[in-house]
């Protein structure tokens, strides 16, 4: 069983901000229990305070670790697919193929309101774009063959274009002409993640995700939405097991890792993405008590190998 711990950084009014010691610490300490991988966000609705932009903190945390999958939120609302794109690819290659965007689809008022859209989206417009946007940069990724880029000086030859994928993308929302100006992925492309789905995005998850995060914490809720999104995949002609299905829960709210085991065993799910809040008390809580008992009960029993993709069991371009 998958385990994911989901810390989001940005702190409420009041709140004491987690320093870059405390999140590494914390990080360290879940890499030694063999957690796949810790997904940081940087966002609130209410006002709010972050020490870090999540991407890159990530940068950070990469050198500080070894094997952990280093997971950040960015919404489509805030990036350019381009810059999204490429910056991800130079955190996979910092980190040696441990990376993963957690592709938000929630509209944040307050973050719309930053970027020239104080309106927002509508919701039909948003996920048109936000498909848009996943798809370009699911494409961008794979815009070089892995021995393309040669670097060579003494013949003038920065790369092989026989071994480039031309992009020229002209859309509704956004055009783009590709490549990126970074080699391929140590891990093929880094992972892709997706959370807060309604079921209007589960077609968009069913072909591009390699990992779904719940946010149904019910058994009957979590194992319709798995059901729904792998028999969508299966009707796309995807292999519904190269999708890990990770059912959510609060830190906060749970006693042992019995009940966890049971909630990821009657929802079909392939593990569990637990929240923990950004104070002191919680880490340490989180690390002391419950860690501990979920590794007794059979969570992050890590695959081997040295990329996220390794250690959630799937290979290149999303095969299991």
């Amino acid at each position: 069983m998958h385990l994911a711990v989901s810390l989001n950084i940005a702190a409420a009014d009041g709140q004491d901000v987690l320093d870059f010691g405390q999140i590494s610490a914390f990080v360290r300490d879940l890499e030694a229990a063999g957690v796949d991988m810790a997904i940081i966000s940087d966002s609130a609705e209410a006002p709010s305070s972050s020490p870090f932009e999540a991407t890159t903190l990530l940068a950070a945390l990469a050198a500080v670790t070894d094997s952990i999958g280093l997971v950040a939120s960015a919404s489509t609302l805030a990036h350019q697919p381009y810059n999204l794109a490429r910056r991800f690819a130079s955190l996979d290659i910092i980190s040696h193929g441990r990376i993963g965007w957690n592709a938000t689809m929630t509209q944040n008022p307050r973050e719309a309101a930053n970027f020239s859209r104080p309106e927002g989206f509508s919701d039909d417009d948003f996920r048109r774009r936000a498909r848009e946007f996943i798809n370009i940069v699911g494409l961008l990724w794979i815009g070089w063959e892995h021995d393309a880029l040669l670097f060579d000086k003494a013949s003038g030859r920065f790369h092989d274009p026989d071994k480039m994928r031309p992009m020229n993308f002209t859309g509704e929302f956004f055009s783009v002409r590709g490549p990126l100006n970074v080699a391929r992925s140590p891990q093929d492309r880094p992972v892709l993640a997706m959370a807060g789905l309604a079921e209007a995005e589960f077609d968009l998850a069913s072909l591009r995700a390699d990992v779904v995060l719940l946010d149904k914490r019910q058994p009957p809720e979590a194992r319709a939405a798995c059901e729904e999104i792998k028999r969508r995949a299966h009707e796309a002609g995807r292999d519904p097991m190269t999708i890990r299905m990770l059912a959510g829960a609060d830190a906060r709210q749970e006693r042992d890792g019995g009940s966890l085991k049971a909630l990821c065993l009657s929802s079909g799910c392939d593990g569990i993405v637990l929240t923990v809040q950004p104070r002191a008390d919680a880490l340490k809580d989180f690390v002391e008590r419950l860690l501990p008992d979920l590794e007794q009960h059979g969570f992050a029993k890590a695959k081997p190998g040295r990329t996220l993709r390794d250690r959630l069991g799937l290979g290149e371009d999303g095969r299991s």
